[in-house]
């Protein structure tokens, strides 16, 4: 039986007459996402229709999910919220802070022994105010959360870009930072402005080397990594029908990487074979009751250009395996010959070191056997391996299962290493070299969603590429990036020329899942006896002390830095090694900024000090500014804060001193985050005005006093020289966000409202 039936029952209980009143208002049928969203409505049943892309609507998520790096300041914060209990189902998983290294058992061992404090802290949280935990070892958050807790036309949040992963089953599933899952756990509305819709109709069906993989690694070509901000993504079409539902979880997966509000499919017999498989008939049998409500109504999908902002089209039998890479999960490169001619004139290592298979994008049985139909052809037709393999499975449910039917140990014949059901190397928590800052340029392959420079190893000189996860062990065994199984031959041990055969695998396991241990640990019915302990000599756990207000008066702000081209959240706060700092915000704010590129000298974490005129690392620069009481301005360009949805990346710049950040423009989640603790952030009214920056700026914020719903700012930018000049910066703060502002985080608000 499911977790939480009587929860899903009740949102399926309702959702028909919601779904009829939504449609009266709107006027016209509605989506899969339309019909989600106006379930969903904090007030109830639709009174007025919301402007896609305008309207701020405030909704109420039916569940919540907490990874262990993000969960720790979410769950500090709560704890100043003054509730007993979580107000809505949430989990705690265990999955970010295990590092990859020697293979599963040491890894973990090595993990509880360095982070046992930090995970008896989400342990007895968690505990205390009735969250589900997932111990160490149990499995990444996302596939847990398709396992086990997702469902047809459900909503919910999470700290973690990933979340959107469980839009695989039919959800809207959106990544937040931790103050708006506060928000939720309190008992309090979730606000979202309105998306915008665009739909991708598939046709067509995959074949051969193919996998839906392919199809976000596409769709990411189309889009761009910012195409997608502030859109809903829709699939459907015949090629949606024929995809198994991990399949279609792996594509919503990555829609993080196109800076997607988040991607789904609608229900359909995928979505029910895999709910029985999981032991979840109970939902498969509720769905199936308001089947029409859990996709969108037939003229949508009949004439979707009339319904979605945008429409992308795609034949998956004319679509082919792709790669994407380096640097960027956008830059998309045909397997073979094209791949051979852009290495070559970009001088791309052609040797690949290793074939990276799981993370939360490719990490379910599916997946694992149908590459491991790749390695197992290795072995019969005597090829040795020239990269080497790495496998990450999804859940301790996923790694029994597949090592019961014999998957895992097919890996292990080719020497492969498997890693703890955990993140590992997708997020940096690979311990592949001792100095990775002065390791040799080289290349990898897998099958994760990102490949920011640094991101796997902390190597800059890595050149990561995308593919999925059958591709990835294709190459892996022939070692070159310009491999292409359709097409190539390999040489045999005996000298023999081979060729790979197409991949084959199961949707699901022809004997069901098993498990012996899950890792789940149920929370007491009344935990207010329970204590929870932060030792004050820590330095992984450090309990809050809430921000002051900025105020309506910002005079003689000071450029801290003027971050040049891409400026993700792993540029702002990184993950790798400092992940074990997320529980203690003074520690981790020493890596604040060091991985963006200052626009005046083209260097990391060197930037000038108008207070010594020296230069030093950003942060060690800002607390001098902190020391000083001087206010800083941060400045950035398209884009900025794209990536993972950790909200350490605005709760870092703000606790040093960090006033406003103003961009050209600015990822969905990154600038919620700014919002949530009570800075300022703000776009360039004319994104020219980016360059009239310089080193020495002094920044004088003149009307902050009239600060309102839609009325730009003005602010005059003194330079060294003498000269000035005043910019307009444009804003999305409404009168509730404003007040954020004005009390200092939107947290400060919650306790005073509670109080």
């Amino acid at each position: 039986m499911a977790f939480d039936i009587d929860m899903i029952k009740k949102v399926y209980g309702r959702m028909s007459e919601r779904v009829d009143k939504a449609r009266e208002v709107v006027g016209h049928p509605l989506t899969l996402s339309e019909k989600i969203l106006y379930s969903h409505l904090w007030n109830g049943n639709a009174t007025t229709a919301f402007t896609r892309g305008k309207d701020y609507v405030d909704f109420a998520p039916d569940r919540i999910a907490l990874q262990d790096a993000t969960a720790q300041m979410a769950l500090l914060q709560f704890m100043q919220a003054g509730k007993k209990k979580v107000a809505v189902p949430t989990t705690t998983h265990c999955d970010h802070l295990i590092q990859a290294k020697n293979g599963a058992s040491m890894d973990l061992q090595t993990a509880l022994n360095t982070s046992n404090e930090v995970f008896n802290f989400l342990e007895s949280v968690s505990n205390k105010y009735g969250l589900g935990f997932w111990k160490p070892g149990a499995g990444i958050i996302h596939q847990e959360v398709l396992e086990n807790y997702a469902f047809p036309g459900g909503m919910m949040i999470g700290t973690d870009s990933h979340t959107v992963n469980a839009g695989g089953l039919g959800m809207v599933a959106i990544g937040v930072g931790g103050a708006d899952a506060v928000d939720v756990m309190a008992g309090m509305a979730w606000e979202l402005k309105f998306p915008k819709l665009i739909g991708v109709r598939l046709t067509g069906k995959l074949s051969g080397w193919t996998a839906p993989k392919d199809v976000i690694l596409k769709v990411a070509e189309i889009l761009t990594v910012k195409g997608g901000t502030g859109a809903i993504v829709e699939y459907f079409g015949p090629g949606a029908l024929s995809m198994s539902c991990t399949g279609k979880g792996t594509i919503c997966n990555m829609g993080a990487e196109i800076g997607a509000t988040t991607s789904t499919f609608g229900y359909d017999e995928s979505m029910e074979r895999y709910l029985k498989a999981t032991e979840r008939a109970d939902v498969a049998e509720a769905a199936n009751e308001i089947k029409d409500y859990l996709t969108a109504d037939p003229e949508v999908y009949a004439n979707p250009e009339q319904y979605f902002d945008q429409l992308i089209d795609i034949n998956l039998s004319e679509l082919g395996p792709l790669l994407n890479g380096p640097f960027t999960p956008d830059l998309s490169t045909n397997v073979g010959s094209e791949m051979t001619e852009k290495a070559t004139a970009n001088d791309w290592p052609l040797k690949v070191e290793w074939g990276l298979i799981g993370s939360c994008t490719n990490s379910s049985y599916e997946d694992l056997s149908r590459a491991s139909s790749i390695a197992q052809q290795a072995l019969d037709k005597g090829l040795k391996t020239k990269s080497q393999f790495g496998i990450n499975p999804g859940s301790e449910q996923v790694r029994y299962t597949a090592e019961r039917d014999g998957i895992l140990q097919v890996f292990e014949k080719l020497d492969a290493t498997i890693f703890t059901n955990a993140c590992g190397p997708c997020i940096g928590q690979w311990a592949r070299y001792k100095d990775p800052q002065n390791a040799p340029k080289n290349s990898i392959v897998h099958s994760f969603n990102r490949n920011f420079a640094k991101r796997a190893d902390g190597n800059p000189n890595t050149h990561a590429f995308v593919a999925s996860p059958e591709l990835t062990a294709a190459i892996a065994i022939a070692g070159r990036l310009d491999f292409n199984p359709i097409t190539d031959s390999l040489v045999s041990e005996s000298g023999e020329e081979v060729m790979l055969d197409e991949p084959t695998g199961w949707e699901l396991p022809p004997k069901g899942f098993d498990v012996k241990d899950n890792g789940y640990l149920e929370p007491v019915e009344d935990g207010s006896s329970i204590e929870i302990k932060v030792n004050p000599d820590s330095e992984r756990l450090e309990l809050l002390t809430a921000f002051k207000p900025i105020g309506n008066e910002i005079k003689g702000a000071k450029l801290l830095i003027k971050a040049f081209g891409k400026c993700t959240t792993d540029h702002i706060s990184m993950a790798g090694p400092w992940l074990r700092f997320r529980g203690h915000l003074d520690n981790i704010s020493n890596n604040t900024l060091i991985g963006a590129v200052n626009a005046f000298n083209k260097k990391t974490n060197f930037v000038k000090s108008q207070i010594s005129g020296e230069y030093g690392g950003v942060p060690d620069t800002q607390r001098g500014y902190k020391a000083a009481g001087i206010y800083t301005v941060v400045v950035g360009d398209h884009n900025y804060g794209e990536g993972s949805s950790r909200e350490h990346a605005a709760m870092q710049p703000r606790h040093l001193g960090v006033a406003a950040v103003i961009v050209k423009s600015f990822a969905r989640i990154h600038e919620t985050n700014l919002k949530k603790q009570g800075m300022l952030g703000l776009t360039f009214a004319n994104e020219n005005d980016y360059d009239l920056i310089q080193e020495d700026d002094t920044f004088n914020f003149l009307d902050l006093n009239e600060f309102s719903e839609g009325k730009p700012l003005t602010i005059e930018v003194d330079h060294a020289d003498g000269s000035n000049d005043i910019i307009k910066v444009n804003h999305t703060y409404n009168e509730a966000q404003i007040e954020w502002f004005r009390e200092g985080s939107a947290l400060n608000l919650i306790k005073k409202q509670n109080a």
